[in-house]
């Protein structure tokens, strides 16, 4: 169960991401979903390292953390993406 919360962590994540960034990502979903989730293992382990990620009640700090975790990670593996995707179209041209 844990796993699937995961994936759906990851891609509300990955798409809330994707809302604030500006412009239009070219990522696809499953991307999207991967680089969600490793925006959340990187917001709680900030969290973790400012002492925040337990706390009574909701965990309002982490999820922002891992919140901007998402955005930083999802705008450049975007960034990243692109730079693949274009590249591997222009040796092929």
């Amino acid at each position: 169960m844990t796993w699937l919360w995961a994936i759906i962590v990851g891609l509300v994540l990955g798409l809330i991401a994707k809302a604030i960034i500006p412009g239009k990502q070219q990522i696809p979903l499953w991307l999207t979903v991967i680089f969600g989730m490793l925006g959340s293992v990187l917001g709680n382990w900030l969290a973790t390292g400012i002492g925040v990620n337990e706390t009574r009640g909701i965990d309002w700090i982490r999820h922002l953390l891992q919140l901007v975790g998402a955005v930083v990670i999802v705008g450049i593996g975007d960034r990243l993406w692109v730079s693949m995707r274009g590249h591997k179209r222009q040796t092929t041209s």
